[in-house]
């Protein structure tokens, strides 16, 4: 099982509303690399779902229900999607100001590469981000 990060703006599709829906697909990525990290989802990966925008925070897990699939509304036909279902909210929000502030980040792809939307999640820093939400 691998272990990823999707961000999403709260104001397009939030955590509650994945919550509500129980399912959804993860499309709309452009991005080259964030396209390759999609591709390399397997069913049961855990997702850390992060709030851009104004909040600016890991707020809930999610699990990819399959395998990356082709983007049906893509006529190239080079994209694909992941459809996802939630796990749990969060205890606590962990902000990006405190990801920051701690070193054992700095050389993370949310740290470093600020505008990707998909990104891996070494082991030892998704076990620090759970341990920052209790």
């Amino acid at each position: 099982m691998a272990l990823w990060l999707f961000k999403e703006e709260p104001e397009t599709y939030s955590f509650a509303d994945l919550e509500r829906d129980g399912t959804t697909t993860w499309s709309g990525v452009k991005n080259a690399l964030a396209q390759k990290h999609l591709r390399a989802i397997q069913k049961g990966d855990r997702i850390f779902f992060y709030a851009t925008g104004k909040e600016k925070s890991v707020v809930g897990v999610m699990e990819a229900t399959a395998g990356a699939i082709p983007d049906p509304g893509d006529a190239t036909g080079k994209l694909v999607v992941v459809n996802v279902k939630p796990v749990r909210k969060l205890k606590k929000p962990v902000t990006l100001a405190a990801i920051k502030a701690d070193k054992a980040f700095a050389n993370w792809e949310l740290v470093r590469q600020g505008r990707l939307s998909v990104m891996p999640v070494p082991e030892e820093l998704w076990k620090a981000i759970e341990a920052m939400a209790k």
